[in-house]
């Protein structure tokens, strides 16, 4: 629940910066010179960006969360239960000694949009986490060609 406020709060406050700009944008291309229409044009750019990006990212969690409670309600979602550190982080060694099962399983099914994302999920906590974000895009793209 904490993570979804935290989430809430930080679309709000992305969605004021996008109202900003564009009204900024709109201000500049009211202008009467010629070169500050040429700005407000180039600033209607990045809220459109900004919008993109925004519901790209809300949709990849979403998605992402519903395909973890499909994987919870067929038993596949794995277990949480790797040491940690008094920190609260993953031991590294544990997380690549586990992480060595998943990829075996995503190597012998890479069509699998559930094995992708057990992979994604032993990157993450083996710490790499640009990985874990790109297997876990393939593994959305499968989920969704599964779904059609």
């Amino acid at each position: 629940m904490k993570t979804k406020l935290w989430v809430g709060l930080i679309i709000a406050l992305f969605v004021f910066y996008l109202v900003a700009s564009f009204g900024s944008a709109v201000r500049f291309i009211g202008a009467e010179e010629p070169i500050a229409k040429v700005i407000g044009v180039a600033a209607l750019v990045l809220p459109l960006i900004g919008v993109w990006i925004l519901i790209r990212e809300v949709l990849f969690g979403l998605r992402t969360q519903r395909m973890a409670r499909t994987l919870e309600a067929e038993g596949l979602l794995p277990p949480d239960d790797l040491p940690r550190m008094p920190s609260g982080r993953i031991v590294k060694e544990a997380a690549d000694e586990a992480f060595v099962a998943y990829r075996e399983e995503a190597e012998a099914d890479p069509g699998s949009w559930r094995s992708l994302h057990r992979l994604a999920l032993a990157y993450d906590a083996a710490g790499d986490r640009s990985n874990a974000r790109a297997v876990m895009r393939r593994a959305v793209g499968l989920y969704l060609e599964d779904q059609r």
